[in-house]
């Protein structure tokens, strides 16, 4: 329903004692609503809508929706009215009343509606006809209805079983028709310089992010055709810096209903053009977000700059409750230091009526002032740029005090930051936190003489206004990039931690540094301490610049493996890069080589040149008091690396030098135990006439060759063969030593002409003389003879070893000999040979007990169940044979194998075998 009384308003019979004064539509009943309710009968052309938890800094956010929101619409002029109903509208809802807050925007050819909805019909319901108070303006609370009848042209509140909603209008002031903004005239050479045509660049991004519309204006601009660009994020293309640990970055700015300010666009040619920017977030047909962007370069920036809504010098003239800061920089002020930091540079140049404007923030011991925002100039040349405060080369002069130079001709170097610039005049205040030098902000201009101490006593009494906020922001600021360096350290350790692999360690250490840490970097390596660094690796952000970079690195000498920890700068690229840049221009046009000058050939495109010509630093890799490497990092053209970065990068690279370093020291120990282990496996088998041979070997443990089991087959004399398979006790290092003793022993002993018993018990004397060192051993050794029928003859002994196993051409499978004591137990053995005839078409089995231990579960291979797998082999090759088994005895159990296995399989042809 809508009420009879609005509370203050004059009643049917009259006047109250109540009835607020300068009221100025606000309906008396509800047949007089529809009369001054102009809005509801007017043409809706835009709506925005938005609802409020009842939190008190839902307050705030509904100020920012109101104040986005009619920005967007072009409203600026009643923002402030706007704002300040809303306001006191939802402090009702969602303070006193304790409900959510809904509130609508309505947008008609006559003005704008704003309508705040809560969930508490019964507070402070008017009676038709009763005189109600408003009580005192000067009371905390129910200044809101007050506040709409002397602000808004027409208000109103509805009330529903379940909501109370109170609406306002505010009419649009009277321009002169086509006005939106107006300025003075001025002469010729104050205007702003432009190119001959001033080209505005129309980019329409969608909500993923993604360039959507791209026009020729772009193209002219940056280099890029439109089907280049289309489909792809505008933040592949944005110079926009990130910092981990905060959040601030073009994906959030292309959330806003409108912004303005100035990033970079990396062009086709890889330079960074610096651009001034004015989104507006608009929402089409279907409902479907964009934002329009406006791009213009950054000294043709007037075409597009909105104007201050508020003259300087009306500053001044503010009431003592209005709060300065507010004043100076805007309401909402932005809540991240680097929105804050260029609203304040911006405001600064504008009041100042400047060309340009910078402010540097201080580090912590005071000695050095960092370039953090600046407007007007190359941007992207001078972020993060240090400067010394008061002594050593390009120091920053007066940066304690304020400070106005009328020429900077006369006094060069005063103001290092705008150094070729073309600035003449400038003016510097000093930020200051309880005495304490917190930054420096500064304004300048083209013309000499500009300033005075008047503008300099102006500047001062803003930048007093911000230095705190500007301090709190900026340990804000530190302690989210404290804990995004501390999250991104752990997992930096735990990626590296995770690989032994030197190339893959590499990998990681470029992986995790850019873009996060640089635009690009290059890993140098160091073998030894006679060895000159080694590039080893390379990643810029664009995998197309790689190979040029790797090509202009490996021309120029690697930087010195110093150990002192730290960043250090490294203008070797940079230069090298200019000068190649140079040379390949000068081909271009047909100049030639520059005298003395040797060519390089094609030499690095432009476009490489660009991207390793910002600042490079070098930080050693220091590992075990030892240099084994420089991790190099880059930024493009006239970027400059923030101390924070570097400190953090100083501590990734301490944590990659021992990564790096524990995986060489892996693969020293991987290639030595590898080569040892292969001196302990047998040569390449040789060929017998008329005996087919295979062997398949496999030991447990990763990176393992050999273990305890082993095998050999050599020549013993003409016609003659050693064949031997055993397995030591255990596994690992100490019993492939006794694998190594017992194969080597075994070709010498044989070679002497002894029989296979005296073979092996001298081996066994071997063994025991071992010590604590010996291990036990079970052995099958024998020796073969091709016979001219067809047939082979064996001598076996079976020292405590799974006994072989006969196939014979008939599929019957018996073991070939008698089990006898092991070796590496007793001293005194007695042991005998057993001979076996192999006929055409048999087959020897030997494994080692990793075979017939095969478990899962409870159940095990064992014997019988290999001769079971060796019964469907018969007509098999050795190698088909061999192979049958091991596929058999994988597919036993589900589990990898915990023990070594070996499987020696002979055959013996038969005579018809194609």
């Amino acid at each position: 329903m809508t009420t009879g009384l609005i509370p203050g308003a004059p009643t049917p019979d009259g006047p109250t004692g109540g009835q607020m004064p300068h009221q100025r539509h606000g309906p008396a009943r509800r047949e007089a609503l529809h009369v001054d309710d102009p809005t509801r009968s007017s043409v809706i052309t835009a709506r925005a809508a938005a609802s409020f938890e009842p939190v008190g800094r839902s307050v705030a956010s509904a100020r920012s929706f109101v104040r986005d929101t009619l920005q967007g619409w072009g409203f600026a002029d009643i923002v402030d009215d706007a704002v300040v109903l809303t306001s006191e509208l939802v402090t009702n809802a969602v303070v006193h009343a304790g409900t959510s807050a809904d509130v609508l925007c309505l947008r008609s050819e006559d003005g704008v509606r704003i309508e705040v909805a809560d969930r508490y019909p019964e507070r402070e319901i008017p009676l038709q006809g009763s005189p109600v108070n408003m009580g005192s303006p000067d009371r905390e609370g129910g200044r809101g209805l007050q506040l709409c009848a002397a602000l808004a042209g027409h208000w109103g509140v509805d009330y529903s079983p379940t909501h109370k909603q109170v609406w306002f209008q505010l009419d649009l002031p009277e321009r002169p028709v086509g006005t939106r903004a107006a300025g003075p005239s001025l002469p010729l050479d104050l205007l702003p310089l432009a190119d001959g045509r001033v080209r505005v660049a129309v980019v329409q991004i969608d909500r993923t992010g993604a360039i959507s519309s791209w026009n020729e204006d772009a193209e002219d601009l940056f280099g890029y055709a439109a089907e280049q660009v289309v489909g792809k994020p505008l933040t592949d293309f944005a110079a926009w810096p990130h910092t981990p640990g905060t959040s601030t970055g073009i994906a959030e700015a292309l959330q806003l209903s409108r912004w303005e300010g100035s990033y970079g666009i990396r062009g086709a040619d890889g330079r960074v053009t610096p651009v001034y920017a004015s989104h507006l977030r608009v929402r089409d047909a279907e409902g479907e977000p964009s934002t329009v962007c406006l791009l213009v370069r950054n000294h043709e920036r007037a075409v597009l700059q909105t104007p201050l809504r508020m003259p300087a010098g009306d500053a001044a003239s503010e009431s003592s409750s209005t709060d300065p800061f507010e004043v100076f920089i805007g309401s909402p002020a932005p809540d991240d230091l680097d929105g804050l930091l260029q609203r304040t540079v911006e405001r600064a140049r504008d009041m100042l009526d400047g060309d340009s404007a910078f402010l540097l923030l201080a580090t912590d011991d005071e000695t050095e002032l960092e370039v953090r925002a600046s407007t007007g100039l190359p941007s992207a040349r001078q972020r993060f740029a240090r400067v010394p405060v008061e002594a050593g080369p390009g120091r920053y002069g007066s940066a304690r005090m304020p400070a106005v130079h009328e020429d900077l001709t006369m006094v060069p170097g005063a103001v290092p930051l705008l150094r070729g610039t073309g600035m003449r005049s400038v003016v510097t205040v000093p930020l200051k936190v309880e005495g304490r030098l917190t930054g420096s902000l500064g304004v300048a201009a083209e013309a000499p003489g500009r300033y005075s101490n008047e503008e300099a006593l102006r500047l001062q009494f803003a930048a007093d206004r911000i230095a705190l906020a500007v301090e709190s922001a900026r340990l804000g600021e530190l302690e989210r990039l404290r804990r995004g360096s501390l999250s991104f350290l752990v997992e930096a350790s735990d990626l590296l931690a995770g690989t032994l692999d030197r190339d893959q360690t590499l990998a990681l250490m470029a992986q995790m540094t850019v873009p996060t840490l640089a635009t690009w970097c290059a890993v140098y390596t160091i073998a030894d301490q006679a060895s000159e660094p080694y590039l080893s690796y390379v990643l810029h952000e664009d995998e197309e610049l790689i190979d040029g970079i790797k090509s202009l690195l490996s021309k120029i000498p690697p930087p010195d493996p110093v150990p002192t920890p730290g960043a250090r700068v490294w203008s070797a690229p940079a230069e090298s890069a200019h000068q190649a840049a140079l040379r390949t221009s000068m081909r271009s046009l047909g100049l030639g080589e520059p005298v003395g000058r040797v060519s390089a050939g094609i030499g690095p495109t432009l476009a490489t040149a660009s991207a390793v010509g910002g600042e490079t630093v070098v930080l050693p890799l220091v590992a075990r008091n030892r240099v084994i490497g420089m991790l190099t990092l880059g930024k493009p053209t006239d970027e400059h690396f923030r101390q924070e970065i570097l400190e953090l990068a100083e501590d990734l690279s301490r944590r990659a030098a021992l990564a790096l370093d524990n995986a060489r020291l892996y693969s020293e120990r991987t290639a030595i135990s590898q080569s040892l282990q292969r001196s302990l496996l047998p040569p390449e088998l040789p060929q017998i006439d008329g005996v087919e041979v295979e062997v398949i070997y496999r030991a447990a443990g990763e990176g393992n060759e050999v273990g305890g089991d082993f095998y050999d087959l050599f020549p013993i004399s003409d016609g003659a063969y050693g064949f031997a398979i055993g397995d030591v006790c255990g596994t690992g290092p100490n019993a492939a030593a006794v694998t190594g003793l017992a194969r080597h022993a075994l070709r010498l002993l044989a070679r002497e002409g002894l029989s296979g018993p005296a073979v092996l018990e001298r081996l066994n004397s071997a063994i025991l003389d071992e010590g604590a060192r010996s291990r036990f051993l079970t052995l099958l050794y024998g020796e073969m003879r091709p016979q001219e029928d067809g047939s082979a003859e064996l001598k076996v002994v079976c020292a405590g070893h799974p006994l072989p196993l006969r196939l014979r051409q008939d599929g019957t499978v018996e073991p070939a000999a008698e089990p006898q004591p092991l070796l590496g137990v007793m001293e005194d053995l007695e042991l005998y040979e057993q001979t076996v005839t192999l006929d055409p078409g048999d087959v020897l089995l030997c494994v080692t007990d990793g075979v017939t231990e095969r478990r899962e579960g409870t159940r095990m291979l064992g014997d019988d169940g290999l001769a079971d797998v060796l019964t469907t082999c018969t007509g098999l090759t050795a190698g088909a044979v061999a192979a049958r088994i091991m596929r058999a005895v994988e597919r036993f159990a589900s589990d990898a194998p915990s023990d070594d296995m070996a499987i020696l399989a002979m055959r013996v042809p038969g005579i018809h075998q194609d």
